[in-house]
């Protein structure tokens, strides 16, 4: 009733609100008192004063109005920067702008009680210490889903949840009645309630994992606080077994370009079970002739489909410890999908000439069935490559083993190229995490990439640079992979992490990829090679899906697309089924029509996801982490200062594990940060640059926060 008789669309009636906001405009920049808002609006007819409050709040939620000391005054909206909640701590948190996609520090107070996720406008100001923006919430302009994690604890006897984040005060909760809680459990809550900050919200019980002290349980919660859930729905599982029909691969053959009597192989990890590319290599003349054969997966995934819905919704395959959660089901990652050896295939194919100089000359995609002769693994050929063969391998390889010389040659001449136009090579500490059958991390060691691995990449990239062509030059609504060049911001502060660790670098008027790899070949094999490393990896945007070909970056190439691995990636899946409908003979007019929209979705949603994936990955690894750490409380290690902060230096050891120095470790003073490289006590003079050695004691690992705190040894 309400709603009706205040509705000025409805009536052309002036409401409350209008009412309200024209008093408060009347005062112009002075604030009006409630007090004195609330008699001029006392002869509003029908006035109540439930009504009255609710108004202002709605009012200084939406960001028009805003209180202060004096009272209330009216927010100019054109100052305000749209963005949205992308993370938070106990203590602040960071909105990004939707403009520039650039990140604004936000202190706690200062929120609002903003979710991630949520839509807000922000009034920015400079940071006090003028190295970064600051902003404060003025109004949520649309809540999102109000989802987080955290450990149930006893508060002066009654339980309580304990945010992963968002706050630093435990929340009430309502539970559901068949759920038992203890304490230190993991549980998942939803805000079923918002308060005016994030100690205000209510929230309810929804999921509990067990002990948070498990780095398995606070996976688990992590995945289902960003709607990542490792089980199928039963109308997808139902779908994925009607399409998983072997019968039709032959039937299907007839209609394809029949590859089988060719030496295709596979080459993965020796536990990979979603097997999506395979490849074959000969000599042309004086060049090549590389095949790069990828699972169809586009012919069992149909437009709108359940199975598409679906992996449309998911956007990408997330791996973490030793599980993945898979963009599809297994009857198809991992079955008819698979490319099994000695077993027939529907595939996707790539084929693509090289001159003497690995320059592509010509290229074809075609609809093919293969055979895979052996599923090769990273290990064994690099030891093969090298000349350590053993019987078991000679007789394992023995059907595509004369391929190895020309595939080394070739990827020699590939490796050359990317050398030649300038490519950075970022080397980055990758973790491998041991787990037992307890499911419990006993171990975290560097993973380290062989030359096989290198091979396999170089030859992908060469087949999704060709897939980028093909959409170029037929004009095709498409998903491409892009990657911009660092923004102004980011350089200034890789010029002056540089400067501060003394690196020399010209980069003139512009900077190019080349001279990005001068500065990390000067320091190839130096003990500051990863911090530069780690330096120019932040300098650097993020690599995005788009409908525009703007072109590689990292890999200096004009256009780039993701086409190789349709299993785990919606954006390859997608342009499969762009360019299958070309090769059949459907116009580019209609394929135009039925695209367009979906290419734009499937490049925006993608996006998303493959971020989210990576905060989930590296939030579940920090977890394990911390869970093998644990267990050498006390022990003292030898590691690298990685980064600096004003509240401390983080510190990587050799085993991968990182944590935080906190300052009140390091003894009395007064701390300054120099570009964040450096860290230093004005009162003794000690300093701690980033890439200096130093040796740690482990002194506490949370496994519920994914911390680990040092202290001197």
């Amino acid at each position: 009733m309400g709603k009706k008789k205040h509705s000025k669309k409805k009536t052309g009636k002036v409401t409350l609100s209008d009412k309200i906001l024209a008093e408060i405009k009347r005062n112009g920049k002075k604030a009006i008192s409630f007090k004195a808002l609330l008699k001029s609006c006392r002869n509003f007819k029908g006035f109540d004063f439930d009504a009255f409050t609710k108004c202002i709040d709605k009012l200084k939620k939406n960001g028009k109005i805003e209180e202060n000391k004096l009272g209330f005054v009216c927010v100019d909206t054109a100052k305000l920067t749209p963005c949205k909640i992308v993370k938070l701590s106990k203590t602040f948190g960071f909105a990004r702008e939707d403009a520039t996609g650039e990140d604004i520090f936000i202190p706690g107070k200062r929120l609002m009680g903003a979710m991630p996720g949520d839509s807000v406008l922000v009034k920015i100001s400079k940071h006090k210490s003028g190295e970064s923006r600051e902003g404060e919430v003025m109004s949520i302009t649309e809540e999102a889903f109000s989802r987080f994690s955290g450990e149930i604890v006893n508060e002066f006897g009654e339980l309580k949840i304990m945010p992963d984040s968002l706050s630093k005060f435990a929340l009430s909760f309502d539970k559901p009645a068949e759920l038992e809680l203890h304490e230190g459990d993991k549980v998942t809550a939803m805000i079923t309630e918002r308060g005016k900050s994030h100690k205000d919200h209510r929230c309810e019980i929804l999921s509990t994992f067990g002990s948070s002290m498990k780095a398995s349980a606070c996976a688990l919660a992590i995945l289902e606080v960003n709607g990542i859930i490792p089980v199928f729905p039963a109308e997808v599982i139902d779908e994925a077994r009607r399409v998983s029909d072997y019968r039709l691969i032959e039937k299907e053959a007839e209609n394809r370009l029949d590859l089988r009597d060719m030496p295709i192989f596979t080459i993965d990890g020796a536990d990979t079970k979603d097997i999506d590319d395979a490849i074959s290599v000969e000599r042309d003349g004086d060049g090549y002739i590389l095949g790069v054969h990828i699972a169809d997966v586009s012919f069992y995934v149909k437009p709108r489909s359940e199975l598409d819905n679906e992996a449309m919704n998911r956007g990408t395959s997330v791996y973490y410890a030793n599980r993945v959660i898979p963009m599809l089901p297994k009857e198809l990652s991992n079955g008819i999908c698979s490319l099994n050896p000695n077993e027939d295939r529907l595939a996707f194919s790539c084929i693509c000439k090289l001159d003497a100089n690995a320059e592509i000359k010509s290229y074809k995609f075609a609809k093919t069935v293969i055979r895979s002769r052996v599923k090769g693994v990273y290990s064994e050929i690099n030891d093969y490559l090298d000349g350590y063969k053993t019987k078991e391998t000679e007789e394992k390889y023995k059907e595509v083993s004369g391929c190895f010389e020309i595939i080394k040659e070739l990827a020699d001449k590939l490796y050359n190229k990317k050398k030649a136009r300038g490519v950075p090579e970022l080397e980055t500490a990758e973790s491998k995490l041991i787990i037992n059958e307890q499911d419990i991390c006993v171990g975290a060691v560097s993973r380290e990439r062989g030359r096989t691995e290198q091979i396999i990449e170089d030859f992908m990239l060469i087949a999704n640079e060709c897939a980028a062509r093909f959409g170029v030059e037929n004009e095709l609504p498409f998903v491409y992979r892009i990657h911009e060049p660092p923004t102004e911001q980011k350089l200034e502060t890789l010029k002056e992490g540089l400067t501060a660790l003394n690196i020399p670098f010209n980069f003139g008027a512009e900077i190019t990829p080349d001279k990005i790899s001068a500065i990390l070949d000067s320091v190839s094999g130096k003990p500051e090679a990863p911090i530069i490393n780690n330096l120019v990896l932040r300098s650097m945007t993020k690599a995005q899906y788009s409908t525009e070909p703007l072109g590689h970056f990292g890999l200096v190439l004009k256009d780039y697309a993701h086409f190789t691995s349709p299993i785990r990636r919606y954006p390859d899946l997608s342009i499969h089924r762009i360019m299958s409908d070309l090769l059949e003979g459907t116009p580019v007019s209609e394929i135009k029509t039925r695209y367009n929209k979906f290419a734009f979705a499937s490049a925006e949603k993608s996006t998303a996801a493959e971020i989210k994936a990576m905060t989930v990955e590296r939030d579940c690894e920090d977890c394990y982490k911390a869970e093998f750490m644990s267990e050498m409380i006390g022990e003292e290690f030898d590691g690298v200062i990685s980064s600096v902060m004003d509240f401390g230096v983080f510190v990587m050891l050799d085993n991968t594990c990182e944590g935080l120095l906190p300052v009140e470790e390091l003894g009395e003073g007064m701390y300054v940060t120099n570009s964040f490289i450096s860290l230093k006590n004005m009162t003794n003079g000690n300093e701690y640059r980033v890439g200096q050695p130093i040796r740690i004691k482990v002194k506490n690992a949370n496994v519920n926060s994914g911390r680990i705190d040092f202290e001197l040894a």
